[in-house]
């Protein structure tokens, strides 16, 4: 996907590199309602170029190594890539706790690689609170956006809200760890993934477990078949160059649908930081405001809106 509109501030960016994203990342972080934050992200959301893709799984499953070299692949098709990392959070510092991108393996030096971990604080859901903006900036920026969850269990469902594309990882010789499959997460992935496929035996035992969780979704039916499930051994590369072929056509096949997905996901984003904030009667409050705005407009600006009038009616 390529930039349909006149972007000098996104323009400005790229031209400098690493250094200015990191910048306005930060600023997005620390001032997210500054004239100039609204105007980046006004000018980010009318600017999509990336394919949004989200993974995630139960801790331990090696999300940080299947996206390295999904990077690494990546990279050598022309594509530049960012990495958005949310990690667990210090209690001491609130900061990012394990750092993911330590363990994903870029050059530094490679401008077409960006990487950057988010603390996830005490947000629930396996997504950082600044990741909604984060991946608006991102996805202006560069072709592909990967966004690694913390890890998760049954109700962390968060990153179908927010990615165009929904890759579940599962290890092999895991036991019990396909229960979480009974609920939440088992209705969102687009694509499985089972990683250190080099196991052999027990990662095909995996699949098939896999296989027959994902089917038993009320969600799956003649219409709507479950996902398909590929075998990765990502520290042989072994599965990751069909991976990245599959996620590259079903970004074909959705590319006409994704305006509208992006409006609903903008439109569940704005209700649930409203509700957090202000509660139930906040948001009924706001919903009016909400139904008169544009659902293509930027939320961000959207919701300086929404803001102020709550804001005023106290």
């Amino acid at each position: 996907m390529t930039r349909s509109v006149t972007a000098p501030m996104l323009d400005a960016i790229l031209k400098t590199g690493k250094p200015a994203i990191a910048r306005a990342l930060a600023m997005l972080e620390s001032a997210p309602f500054s004239s100039a934050a609204l105007d980046l992200l006004d000018e980010a959301w009318a600017s999509p170029r990336a394919h949004v893709i989200g993974v995630t799984g139960p801790p331990g499953v090696g999300k940080s190594t299947l996206l390295s070299a999904v990077v690494g692949e990546l990279r050598g098709r022309g594509r530049t890539v960012a990495v958005l990392a949310v990690d667990p959070s210090s209690r001491r510092t609130k900061g990012a706790l394990l750092g993911d991108r330590t363990r994903i393996d870029a050059d530094p030096e490679d401008q077409g690689v960006f990487v950057r971990s988010l603390a996830a604080r005490e947000r629930l859901g396996g997504l950082a609170d600044d990741a909604v903006a984060a991946v608006v900036l991102m996805r202006a920026l560069y072709d592909v956006v990967l966004v690694e969850t913390v890890g998760v269990g049954q109700s962390e469902t968060d990153v179908a809200d927010l990615a165009d594309t929904v890759v579940l990882a599962v290890q092999p010789a895991s036991g019990d760890s396909l229960q979480f499959l009974k609920a939440g997460i088992a209705e969102i992935p687009d694509l499985a993934v089972v990683t250190k496929a080099d196991l052999g035996p027990p990662a095909e035992r995996a699949a098939r477990d896999l296989k027959q969780a994902l089917r038993a979704q009320p969600s799956h039916g003649a219409d709507s078949p479950p996902p398909d499930i590929l075998l990765v051994a990502a520290f042989e590369g072994r599965g990751v160059p069909d991976l990245c072929d599959r996620l590259g056509s079903r970004l074909t096949r959705i590319a006409p649908g994704l305006p509208a997905r992006r409006a609903a996901q903008a439109r569940l984003w704005l209700e649930a930081w409203v509700r957090a904030e202000w509660g139930r009667q906040g948001l009924a409050r706001a919903r009016p405001e909400l139904e008169r705005q544009d659902p293509a407009a930027s939320p961000f600006r959207r919701l300086q809106t929404v803001v102020a009038g709550l804001a005023g009616g106290d």
